[in-house]
């Protein structure tokens, strides 16, 4: 089994998509994640979503082609698919930390992209690692549900 990580990015075709729908969306994943030994982290901000999956290849790529499918979000963009030693997420099905644009300001390297991006989209790879990084060295870990 070949573990992997990968990262993406889209924006909600929902305007309306707000707290009540991000918790069904949430409380689907993790069910759906735990039964395929999925883990990872989700943000969500400005309508747009970071999004990190681990698992084996296969699962992780079958996961993906679906999640690109789904309706309810578009310009879905693979920022990162590569493999990993160790899962970052492993103790969430799907982490959602409770962070502020003000605390992702604070990430040093994405302090200038959240003060003016409107959306993940705009992340590149280097970026999102250092984004990955922040949240997988524990800054937020309490803050996951």
């Amino acid at each position: 089994m070949e573990l992997v990580h990968c990262i993406y990015c889209s924006v909600s075709t929902s305007a309306d998509f707000g707290p009540i729908e991000l918790s069904a969306l949430l409380e689907k994943c993790r069910v759906s994640n735990a039964k395929y030994n999925v883990t990872g982290m989700l943000l969500f901000k400005d309508q747009s979503f970071f999004q990190v999956l681990e698992g084996d290849r296969p699962t992780i790529e079958l996961l993906f082609e679906k999640i690109s499918a789904d309706t309810r979000h578009k310009r879905v963009t693979k920022v990162i698919l590569e493999p990993i030693a160790r899962r970052a997420f492993g103790r969430w099905t799907m982490g959602y930390p409770r962070v502020t644009s003000t605390d992702l300001a604070k990430i040093p390297g994405l302090n200038d992209f959240f003060g003016h991006a409107s959306s993940y989209l705009e992340l590149g790879e280097g970026r999102a690692k250092t984004l990955l990084a922040a949240f997988k060295d524990g800054q937020w870990q309490s803050r996951f549900s």
